[in-house]
């Protein structure tokens, strides 16, 4: 069967023109494939759309409605190619970012007004939730993710460092003395993160790669990074949670970082990551190299902080 966008457009070109020998040179096809495609069309419809004779190529009635609906049919294909094109060529449209719950409030919400200074035709769905998501069957555009990525079918860029300390509050560490040792935490009080992680609710993990697995007594369990961290400020226990979340309390001396004989599990880094298989379009691209712009190679979060 002959593609029926291309017949379209060859009877398009034999009415314009005024021949099917002229609207075949400017398709560059044959005559006789060009003939083929507008018979195609006639058996298709039933309908004779030219009246032929050895000199002219005239429509007929029928052909005239068709020629009408053919142009504005063609008319909306040449732009919706054109908007197609433009998307991935120019940042544009709707962009749906998945981004956890607390680095998107504190790390990505203030970043966003500038990114529409930078991209005004870019319009922005943020999605704030600490589960994985799934990119493909929820529809995001992109995602932000921390740590491990566990699907190696993502593509993934990653755009910053991220950091683990281990902090409490200076009132709590005068009562309660500071630890030394890893195992000296199993006799204080600790904030376990009930969300997988390296900082759970029963067990720290502990060594640049995680491998020495630390057990806690957990004083609060929580599902959020802001909750613990509240609660580690006020004096309540012993936080392991990343910089991004503790640095401010670090710098204003509301958390004191407590340094064990074994350092603190480095994380993969942050990560913007996209569903498989897609040739990213212009608006992922402007807001992938935007966040690594302000996060690479020093996060901000990091800055001022004595890590090592």
């Amino acid at each position: 069967m002959l593609d029926r966008i291309t017949s379209m457009q060859g009877f398009v070109r034999v009415a314009t023109l005024g021949g099917f020998s002229a609207a075949a040179r400017s398709l560059g096809l044959s005559q006789t494939m060009v003939t083929k495609h507008v018979v195609a069309l006639e058996e298709r419809l039933g309908v004779k759309l030219f009246r032929r004779t050895t000199r002219t190529v005239t429509l007929t009635e029928a052909g005239r409605r068709y020629l009408e609906s053919c142009e504005r049919i063609l008319a909306e294909i040449e732009e919706a190619e054109q908007a197609a094109v433009a998307d991935h060529l120019e940042p544009r449209g709707l962009l749906r970012l998945a981004v956890p719950v607390v680095f998107g409030n504190r790390e990505i919400a203030p970043l966003l007004a500038d990114f529409a200074k930078l991209n005004p035709a870019v319009s922005i769905d943020l999605g704030l939730n600490d589960r994985v998501v799934d990119l493909v069957e929820e529809g995001w555009d992109m995602a932000v993710r921390i740590g491990v990525l566990k699907d190696s079918t993502l593509i993934a860029r990653r755009i910053a460092a991220c950091r683990v300390v281990q902090c409490a509050s200076p009132d709590y560490l005068a009562r309660r003395g500071t630890p030394r040792l890893a195992r000296d935490l199993a006799d204080h009080d600790c904030l376990g993160y009930t969300l997988p992680g390296p900082a759970a609710a029963e067990r720290w993990n502990l060594g640049v790669n995680g491998e020495i697995s630390v057990p806690i007594n957990p004083k609060l369990k929580a599902n959020n990074g802001e909750a613990l961290r509240a609660a580690a400020v006020a004096g309540l226990g012993i936080i392991s949670q990343p910089t991004f979340i503790v640095g401010d309390d670090i710098r204003a001396g509301r958390l004191t970082i407590i340094r064990l004989e074994h350092p603190p599990m480095r994380l993969l880094g942050v990560h913007a990551v996209l569903p498989p298989g897609r040739n990213a379009p212009a608006k992922v691209k402007a807001f992938t190299e935007f966040l690594a712009l302000r996060f690479w190679p020093e996060p901000p979060w990091d800055r001022g902080l004595a890590l090592d």
